[in-house]
């Protein structure tokens, strides 16, 4: 079993540059939206609370850990639907990380070392922009730290998965499902083309 860590990463050319890009994004949370998709995770009506109402042992009998998330992200801090707000408005439930290519790097593998998480799937905060800024700036400082792959090997996902054929094998029970006549024509057809 492999787990990974859900990651928001908001990263620029230097920690000045990418704060003031979060502080940018920021500016465009909207705060019903916000509120739409966190009571769409936890089956709380959010609408029943002021903005700056300290939120505390919300009883709900929907996702129970959901709610535990943020009430425990940080113990020491008054949860108000505002900030409560403000923090899923980039990224979802997720961490937030700011900063260069090397803060964040650094961070990542933080997070490895004390945590012995697997990986990271990365939520974003902008499309296609953040994913983007990951390739361009993040991906290349990792790979320079020897802790991100330079090289891939061919073939499908389930090639790499299992080492077998690109095609299911028996006695797996899909197999039986293939309709060889059918795809041979058309196998031959791309081949002509």
């Amino acid at each position: 079993i492999l787990i990974f860590n859900l990651q928001t990463v908001i990263v620029d050319e230097t920690d000045v540059k990418a704060q003031a890009k979060w502080q940018e994004y920021k500016r465009y949370v909207n705060y019903e939206g916000a509120l739409a998709l966190l009571s769409g995770w936890t089956g709380i009506d959010f609408g029943q609370y002021q903005p700056d109402q300290v939120l505390k042992h919300i009883h709900t009998n929907a996702i129970q850990s959901a709610v535990e998330t943020f009430s425990s992200a940080d113990p020491s801090r008054q949860w108000t639907l505002q900030g409560l707000a403000d923090w899923v408005g980039i990224g979802g439930f997720g961490p937030l990380l700011v900063g260069s290519p090397q803060t964040v790097a650094d961070e990542l593998q933080s997070w490895i070392d004390e945590t012995d998480v697997d990986g990271f799937n990365l939520a974003y905060a902008v499309t296609h922009e953040t994913f983007s800024d990951v390739v361009e700036l993040l991906i290349p400082e990792l790979q320079r730290r020897g802790v991100y792959k330079q090289d891939y090997q061919s073939g499908t996902l389930r090639e790499k998965l299992f080492s077998q054929s690109a095609r299911l094998q028996s006695p797996h029970p899909a197999v039986g499902y293939r309709q060889q006549t059918q795809i041979a024509p058309v196998l031959q057809k791309q081949e002509v083309t």
